[in-house]
């Protein structure tokens, strides 16, 4: 008879530790540009240190959550084609559709647009967006909408609508539950108010920038959650 037990009893093979993955994680070039998704950030300067170029490193959980976002898009979108929807995510040049203004100092790359599909999900064509979140936000987006849970959402919605010319029909958003991988979707009208106040929000950054000033915190304390968790904390309130 064979000892199974013989081998793994005595075995004491080291596993990988959360530090060896971290330092596999291959931190991702510096933009040159203020990225359209990020417009809806409360923390301008937060948002000038990161068209400024200034590293902001992430471990492995968040390159995971990441990757987890990417391949959750990628199945959504399988599945909407599945069930009909005429939804476009790249161009005939193979490129994601985006849009690029003030001299390509500001862009913006979007999920997708549908262009057509059963008559009543139209008039098309309408923005698609896709994002997932852990349960507790995913049940607070389904139940209050996404303006009031995530209003940086909201903001990158309106502003691709915008630059996109996306503005005529509300877009199509996915919410994925990365718990229980359930999806959920809202309607979301252009609103354009918000998407010029964004608009003119990336431009004064923009100048602030080049003037070499620093804008105002959007907090009154380092002990802020947000400032807690940004990875520029430290520069900013030195």
């Amino acid at each position: 008879m064979i000892d199974f037990n013989h081998g793994a009893l005595k075995s004491k093979a080291a596993i990988p530790t959360t530090a060896m993955l971290d330092a596999a994680v291959r931190p991702s070039a510096p933009r040159d540009y203020l990225g359209g998704s990020r417009l809806g950030e409360p923390c301008a300067r937060k948002l000038q240190y990161e068209f400024l170029g200034r590293p902001s490193p992430f471990g492995a959980s968040t390159h995971n959550i990441f990757a987890i976002g990417h391949a959750g898009e990628a199945s959504v979108a399988e599945l909407l084609k599945g069930v009909g929807f005429d939804l476009r995510t790249h161009g005939k040049d193979g490129l994601q559709f985006g849009f690029s203004v003030a001299g390509g100092r500001i862009r913006g790359h979007i999920d997708g647009v549908i262009c057509g599909g059963s008559a009543e999900m139209g008039p098309f064509p309408y923005l698609w967006e896709s994002k997932w979140v852990g349960a507790k936000y995913w049940n607070a987006i389904v139940k209050k909408g996404v303006a009031v849970e995530r209003p940086v959402y909201a903001g990158q919605i309106a502003i691709y609508q915008a630059y996109m010319e996306l503005t005529e029909n509300p877009a199509l958003l996915s919410i994925g539950n990365r718990d229980t991988g359930e999806v959920a979707f809202e309607r979301v009208p252009f609103n354009p108010q918000l998407a010029q106040n964004l608009s003119d929000k990336g431009v004064a950054i923009l100048k602030a920038c080049d003037a070499g000033e620093w804008l105002p915190r959007a907090y009154a304390s380092s002990s802020f959650f947000e400032c807690k968790w940004c990875p520029h904390s430290a520069e900013c309130w030195a």
